[in-house]
């Protein structure tokens, strides 16, 4: 077996080495949705993530006036933070941790000051419709220094009757998360900390390509449908299997990597010790397809497809693989009353690597997370409490069972605006959870490991 795989390997570095441009030529030449893009809300304005982030403008302009390079056009976002912490060796450094940060070297609580984020937006109108979204980012413990985040023109004209259209393209996040704006370098409104599945998403699901979308209205219903089409997400899947869930915020960019923890010896010889979000291995084109229904009641739904057709066989010569990768997406968001709101997602998918052996892919990894996240205002404060839970399912023929894992979360956070520029906030995060590998492979004693951090944040907007 070894040698025929080595063959193999050797016969697919040379056809999957190159790099795939025409996926991104093909995505390039298809326009796709934007739901409007939701900035950044400056305090005490409503936070624009507790809106439908796929509501369709109605009779609305989106924009009259073209702004490319005056003041207004950019936008600095800053974030440092008091972080206390427990817990083993996060993934951020290799570990199996499930938090962004860890606690001292015996696990227990440590302090410590972290300037976490930078970040430049540009926000050009160049016409009435016609608008773009650009922004790079110094995100500590990043490859790179500064990055691009994100970069696509987003057309949104005005809708005139019961029909409309907009679209948007380029490198970016497919609309999945109810918990981040679109507008502001895809923050995390209310909490500090995304859920397990926003917070995958922000790792492994960004893309390159274009979406449509066409809303519509059928009475009081307002429905909207978007297809999009993307190359240069083949790797996704990759954390989900060899690390699992996490809880931070984190985010993807266009040019840096996420450390793995370590590999099982099969995997350690195939799979370099780190993976990039942003590859195109296979010369495929992966989609992706959302409906929305929102009637004359206070909330709304949604439900996404996405199936980024990777070769599970396709590598390049430094050991990124492909990966076949496939979920459902559900979502809800409510007004429980004129100062309450809840979201709610679930996310259950499968993703697949590597050859045939025993009957079964080397790796082949179901998943499934859910959560409920309620945000109440008092004044211009907000209180939100968020619960969740996640797990893995471990199937392949290179992975035994013991790297499934289970685990749940609980997260309190309260948003307090300062002032124009500045706002507060402070998060309290617990997070329990087991996988067998961490004792296997990660050298720690039990398979189980409770983690508990409290942050403060001061987040500028500029």
């Amino acid at each position: 077996m070894k040698s025929g795989s080595s063959q193999r390997r050797r016969n697919a570095a040379v056809r999957y080495a190159k790099n795939g441009a025409s996926a991104a030529a093909l995505a390039l030449g298809f326009w796709g949705l934007a739901a409007p893009a939701f900035a950044q809300e400056t305090a005490p304005a409503p936070p624009a993530a507790e809106s439908s982030p796929s509501a369709a403008p109605v009779d609305q302009d989106s924009g009259s006036e073209t702004s490319i390079f005056s003041p207004e056009a950019f936008t600095v976002l800053l974030d440092a933070r008091l972080v206390v912490a427990n817990g083993a060796t996060s993934f951020t450094n290799g570990g199996f941790g499930k938090t962004r940060f860890q606690g001292a070297a015996d696990g227990g609580f440590k302090a410590r000051l972290v300037p976490v984020e930078a970040d430049l937006i540009w926000a050009p109108q160049f016409t009435s419709s016609l608008s773009a979204n650009v922004s790079v980012a110094m995100q500590k413990g990043q490859e790179n220094d500064v990055d691009l985040i994100e970069a696509f023109v987003n057309y949104l004209p005005q809708r005139t009757g019961k029909v409309g259209v907009s679209g948007r393209l380029g490198l970016m996040w497919p609309e999945i998360s109810l918990e981040h704006s679109t507008g502001g370098a895809w923050s995390v409104v209310n909490t500090i900390t995304p859920s397990a599945i926003n917070a995958w998403v922000g790792e492994e699901v960004k893309v390159l390509g274009g979406e449509a979308t066409l809303h519509t209205s059928l009475g009081e219903h307002e429905l909207t449908a978007t297809a999009g089409l993307f190359g240069y997400n083949d790797t996704s899947g990759t954390l989900l299997s060899f690390r699992g869930w996490a809880l931070h915020d984190e985010k993807a960019t266009a040019f840096g990597h996420f450390p793995l923890p370590p590999l099982n010896g099969f995997i350690v010889h195939l799979q370099e010790n780190q993976t990039r979000s942003t590859l195109e291995l296979d010369d495929k084109v992966g989609f992706y397809g959302r409906l929305d229904w929102r009637p004359p009641y206070p909330f709304g739904v949604s439900a996404f497809y996405y199936d980024n057709k990777g070769d599970p066989e396709a590598f390049n010569v430094v050991g990124q693989w492909g990966w076949r990768t496939r979920f459902w997406n559900v979502g809800l968001n409510a007004d429980l009353g004129p100062n309450t709101k809840l979201l709610a997602q679930g996310m259950t998918g499968s993703t697949i690597m590597g050859f045939e052996q025993n009957g079964g892919r080397w790796v082949h990894t179901k998943f499934q997370s859910a959560y409920v996240l309620v945000t109440h205002r008092i004044g211009r404060v907000a209180i939100t409490g968020r619960a969740e839970a996640f797990s893995t399912d471990e199937r392949g023929s290179q992975m035994p069972p013991n790297n499934s894992e289970d685990g749940w979360s609980l997260t309190a956070a309260a948003r307090v605006p300062i002032n124009q520029h500045l706002t507060a906030v402070f998060e309290a995060l617990n997070v329990r959870s087991s996988r067998g590998a961490r004792v296997e492979l990660g050298g720690l004693t039990s398979p189980f490991e409770g983690q508990t951090v409290f942050q403060a944040a001061l987040r500028a907007r500029f």
